[in-house]
């Protein structure tokens, strides 16, 4: 593979322009576009760095035990000093923080085009006549989701199979007809090779995965990650299962005493191939390294350094 055709895989999978993988990689504009034109070849110190990139971007990137180990190590320990459920339903200003970036980022990698802050508008009830009214409504949904989840968990909620109908009634609620309801038609994931469950086989397969998310683990983070595999591999409804699948990621958390995944949109690639990897692979590393850096950011959040 060419220096060109891996300049431009970094670019769009990092969702990088022209300039800001000049700075990533330490040189000019100027320098980037001699090599993207093949008017130039880096030198080896910058192919190493550019080498580096391609690994990352296309999530070939390996990520070492002890380091994993020392990152899960780390989200536990800032944990432990939180009440984290408590704080949040008894700090407005947290709350609405979570609400509002929960919200954003997952409506946005489902393809929302509704800004952080218009996301706020619309939960403050104002309407915004330039979006579409879907949009809105799916903001609202998601807000209204949020709502049931934490207050479910505040009370000791056992996350269970209808518990997840639930969470998807809520947020389909107006925007499909089978809101709350299992598929009853193949469907596949658009971009991904992974096969999704025989239809007829999904409420065996969730019945599976409801008792498995209720089992005592010492590694929440890798009982969390393998949950959410497995869940956007049955894909159980017709729509919204992204959605939904971070909700239940949320609710493990917080059930755990752990805070609510920051999983922002502009990591979406990295998202989707660590989350491909570990259904096609078996490798759930990746993803739970990504978790662990979610987590933090929710943390970040919660310890008011957002």
């Amino acid at each position: 593979m060419t220096i060109q055709e891996k300049l431009k895989i970094i670019m769009q999978s990092l969702s990088l322009n022209q300039t800001q993988l000049a700075q990533k990689i330490g040189v000019s504009f100027v320098t980037v576009n001699k090599w993207l034109n093949k008017r130039a070849l880096p030198r080896s110190k910058k192919e190493t760095i550019i080498n580096d990139l391609y690994i990352e971007a296309t999530g070939q990137k390996k990520v070492p035990d002890d380091y994993l180990l020392a990152k899960k190590s780390l989200v536990v320990s800032r944990s432990k000093k939180h009440n984290t459920l408590k704080e949040i339903l008894g700090n407005p200003d947290i709350k609405e923080s979570f609400f509002i970036k929960l919200t954003y980022h997952s409506n946005k990698i489902e393809g929302s085009t509704l800004s952080e802050k218009e996301t706020e508008m619309v939960f403050r009830n104002i309407a915004l006549p330039d979006k579409s009214l879907i949009e809105q409504l799916e903001a609202k949904n998601h807000q209204t989701a949020l709502i049931y989840v934490f207050n479910y968990i505040f009370k000791q909620g056992k996350i269970n199979e209808k518990f997840i109908l639930k969470i998807h009634s809520i947020l389909m609620n107006g925007i499909i007809e089978n809101a709350g309801s299992y598929r009853n038609h193949a469907v596949r994931i658009v971009g991904a090779n992974v096969p999704t469950a025989n239809y007829i086989k999904i409420s065996n397969l969730m019945n599976e995965l409801e008792k498995d998310i209720n089992k005592k683990s010492n590694d929440i983070i890798a009982l969390v990650s393998d949950i959410h595999s497995r869940f956007e591999e049955i894909h159980p409804f017709s729509d919204g299962n992204g959605r939904t699948g971070r909700l239940i990621i949320q609710a493990m958390l917080l059930k755990n005493n752990l805070a609510p995944a920051i999983i922002r949109q502009e990591k979406k690639h990295f998202y989707y191939t660590y989350l491909n990897n570990s259904q096609l692979k078996g490798d759930l590393t990746q993803l739970q390294d990504f978790i662990c850096d979610a987590i933090l950011e929710g943390l970040d959040v919660l310890e008011r350094g957002a």
